[in-house]
């Protein structure tokens, strides 16, 4: 099996995705999408911004790597009633039956970045979006203490054994320089990109911050393959309260529930 469809169908990235459907809806609104507009949604797990972008008129097809979230996501908007939107299979390095020019807005939140191949997803994207179309990431961004699941990934990458000879850091994709000259070599030039920081929350009701990393450990792919690792190693114990220490650390909210502001970097492309 294709080892990034392995990853993100080992959990269940529903159960993660409940802390951000308030944020995706915020971000989804802030794009301007009109009714009507073709909108594709990269990497779009259940559709944390896919159902938005439905629910203010755009036709939105989803598509993700992970057959699990793909059946939830059509779930959803099922249930939501949202008959222009649709969810499928497929990979962000090859948009395969996804026809040249034929979005308005291309979109991947949290999503793409994960794809190994970061070349092929920017000339992926840029193939499949209008002329006059945008192309807008989010990505987390490496290094950035403020940047919740990039943290959360630094931790867990000193437990798992090294990356296979070839591994490309999905952080890269929260580099300035990295995302210039990726899309440079789609064929856009420099000034058609804007790179901003902007915020997203993490939001967990009554949870508090290890019932939060309690999700992570048990849902999410990159965490749970370093719970294995580090449970080999007998060092499951020291790894969990490394990243309990970070969501207590970044947590804002007042009362016992968990408000985690994370900044990522929001890139627009103008095709």
């Amino acid at each position: 099996m294709n080892p990034n469809k392995a990853l993100w169908e080992k959990g269940d990235f529903t159960a993660v995705a409940a802390f951000m459907r308030d944020s995706g809806a915020a971000l989804a609104s802030s794009l301007g999408v009109s009714a009507g507009q073709r909108v594709l949604d990269v990497g779009c797990g259940d559709g944390t911004t896919a159902l938005p972008l439905a629910r203010l008129g755009a036709e939105v097809l989803g598509v993700d790597i992970a057959r699990n979230l793909v059946e939830a996501g059509n779930n959803r908007a099922a249930e939501a009633g949202l008959a222009r939107l649709k969810f499928q299979e497929g990979d962000a390095c090859d948009l395969e039956g996804v026809a040249d020019g034929s979005f308005d807005l291309t979109l991947s939140v949290f999503g793409a970045m994960f794809a190994p191949r970061p070349l092929d997803v920017a000339k992926q994207m840029v193939r499949v979006t209008k002329k006059g179309g945008r192309v807008v990431m989010g990505n987390w961004i490496p290094n950035d203490p403020t940047s919740f699941v990039s943290q959360l990934l630094k931790i867990c990458s000193a437990f798992t054994p090294p990356p296979p000879e070839g591994f490309v850091s999905p952080m890269l994709w929260g580099v300035e320089a990295q995302i210039l000259e990726r899309f440079a070599r789609a064929g856009v030039p420099a000034e058609r990109v804007k790179m901003v920081k902007d915020t997203f929350l993490f939001s967990s009701g009554e949870m508090g911050p290890a019932g939060f990393i309690d999700v992570f450990q048990k849902y999410y792919g990159p965490t749970m393959n370093a719970f294995e690792a580090a449970e080999k190693n007998g060092k499951s114990a020291e790894l969990l309260g490394l990243l309990v220490d970070l969501a207590m650390s970044q947590n804002k909210a007042a009362d016992a529930s968990t408000s985690i502001p994370a900044t990522f970097m929001r890139v627009t492309v103008d095709v």
